[in-house]
């Protein structure tokens, strides 16, 4: 699972401009439609781009591409329910072959004679074998961004808390993981914290992949090394929310409130 900042409902305008790509916002509930990135345009020679196009994505092997053609119309897309900056430098590369092969933007209806698709090598999305575990999106922070997450809520005696977080720092470090912030609420003796998990923006070539379940594996192994239960105590009251309290952070301004 790929985690950290990315783009679903608005497009990043202040980072990324196009002239030929459109940006089409995801639809969450039921109409569940993933957030698309396309253009309609004609060219001259559309087999001479497509093959441009098939070279470069070998270098954007994180995300498909799917190519619509009629003759030399062409209508050319990516998308996903979690846009991260690296479908976006994607299209601006393509951009650049649109202008080098005067490419011009129409509207309007398209008839599809035939398609391509160069897939993605990402891994499909995992079965999370651990229930403590929630995966979660964030309201909008910088540049429009959003942040996936992963969110774990427990409760465990005052006195082990610091040596918790201390192991919980160095999962993320085996796990590929660079994000962990939390908060808590003291309840009697013990403290209900609301932890969580994530990366920065996923450039290209560095992409971070994180196996989900191996790092739940993980997480729930300190459940036996010390007393603690997973969910909290005391109601509504002594929900977690003082903090956050960073541990490890990137890209901090795409990822937590400023005050």
């Amino acid at each position: 699972m790929i985690l950290g900042v990315y783009w679903y409902f608005k497009f990043p305008e202040i980072l990324y401009r196009f002239s030929y790509f459109k940006f089409q916002k995801g639809l969450g509930g039921h109409a569940d439609y993933p957030a698309e990135l396309e253009a309609r345009i004609s060219v001259s020679n559309s087999e001479n781009l497509i093959k441009s196009i098939e070279e470069l994505h070998f270098h954007f092997k994180h995300a498909y591409v799917d190519i619509k053609i009629n003759e030399n119309n062409l209508m050319i897309s990516t998308g996903d329910y979690t846009l991260f900056d690296h479908h976006f430098q994607l299209v601006s590369e393509i951009e650049k072959l649109l202008v080098l092969n005067s490419a011009v933007s129409f509207n309007g209806p398209f008839e599809i004679k035939s398609s391509r698709t160069l897939i993605s090598e990402r891994k499909n999305f995992e079965n999370i074998e651990h229930r403590f575990i929630q995966v979660t999106g964030s309201d909008f922070k910088k540049d429009n961004a959003e942040n996936l997450s992963v969110r774990i809520d427990c409760n465990l005696p005052m006195l082990h808390k610091k040596p918790l977080i201390n192991d919980l720092i160095k999962i993320c470090h085996e796990e590929n993981i660079r994000v962990f912030y939390y908060y808590e609420h003291q309840f009697k003796e013990s403290c209900n914290l609301m932890l969580f998990f994530s990366n920065g923006r996923q450039m290209n070539n560095a992409v971070q992949n994180v196996d989900i379940n191996s790092f739940g594996s993980k997480v729930r192994s300190l459940a036996q090394q010390y007393p603690l239960q997973f969910g909290h105590f005391g109601g509504m009251e002594y929900y977690p929310k003082n903090g956050p309290y960073t541990e490890l952070m990137t890209d901090e301004e795409y990822i937590l409130d400023k005050k």
